[in-house]
């Protein structure tokens, strides 16, 4: 089995809204903040390449919208879904299996595009089996109001129509025997952990439970949470874990680290190491 980080390119979001009640003279010295108050953020997405799969996890928020919506979120870098792929040595046509860690824009978008006359949309990935958690793809399709912007009908139904759905929690939550998914209610209804057993390491893609290395300390919350307090719990249990275990953590959108080991100190849990994925495997 091989891990590839997937670059699908930057965007930028308000960082007061990335940290909650935390005061801004304490996140900033974490993550700088430009003019607007944005900070830099990665789509970082995780490719898994066994011996017969080829599994994506996330596909960043992909590019079908126009350039006044892409304009909210200062799309920049160099960053690119394809691309990158092409560099880990995979087209599209080589996915076998898509997962998105949850159905927000910026981490499902890139499955689906336009297509040739750009008249309507298919799959970017014809190949790939479409997987999500029953509970939260019924969730995003009845969105509730405070998560109904980043559930955008044009990401979602065109995987419903395609026939390539499918859902992890008919297979308990696993997939191979090297691959399972921790399950969290905080951030959003049955978001996604993969956790994966790379020989005698374990790898956790931490999705947006832990979404940048400045976000390990146990109340440094986002305000897009649904239940924050859940979070907190979720999150104290799984660096509790991860710190037992000394799991690697993949983080979807540090703009500077890709991967992170923690520590609990008598300051609460901090980041151990940090750096590239591949210092770490």
């Amino acid at each position: 089995m091989k891990l590839h980080t997937i670059d699908a390119g930057h965007f930028k979001l308000d960082g007061g809204a990335m940290f909650s009640v935390v005061p801004k003279v304490l996140w900033e010295r974490l993550i700088p903040a430009d003019s607007n108050n944005h900070i830099p953020l990665a789509m970082r997405c995780l490719l898994i390449e066994t011996e017969d799969r080829r599994i994506l996890i996330d596909c960043g928020m992909g590019d079908k919208q126009d350039a006044r919506w892409q304009g909210f979120y200062y799309r920049h870098g160099e960053g690119d879904l394809l691309g990158s792929l092409e560099k880990a040595g995979f087209g599209a046509e080589a996915i076998t299996d898509v997962i998105p860690s949850h159905l927000h824009f910026d981490h499902c978008g890139g499955a689906v595009q336009w297509n040739q006359r750009r008249d309507g949309y298919e799959l970017t990935f014809p190949n790939a089996t479409y997987w999500a958690h029953r509970e939260h793809w019924e969730w995003a399709m009845r969105p509730n109001p405070r998560e109904k912007a980043t559930f955008l009908t044009e990401n979602l139904q065109p995987i419903q129509h395609s026939g390539h759905l499918q859902f992890l929690d008919e297979k308990k939550q696993t997939f191979g025997p090297f691959i399972e998914f921790l399950i969290m209610d905080g951030h959003t209804e049955k978001m996604l952990l993969p956790k994966i057993q790379l020989g005698q390491q374990t790898v956790v893609f931490t999705a947006d439970l832990i979404p940048t290395a400045a976000h390990v300390p146990v109340n440094y919350l986002m305000s897009y949470d649904v239940r924050p307090l859940q979070t907190m719990l979720e999150k104290e249990a799984f660096l509790r874990q991860a710190v037992q275990e000394n799991w690697i953590l993949v983080s979807d959108h540090d703009a500077t680290y890709e991967a992170l080991t923690v520590q609990e100190t008598e300051k609460g849990f901090r980041i151990k190491e940090s750096g590239k994925l591949s210092e770490f495997i």
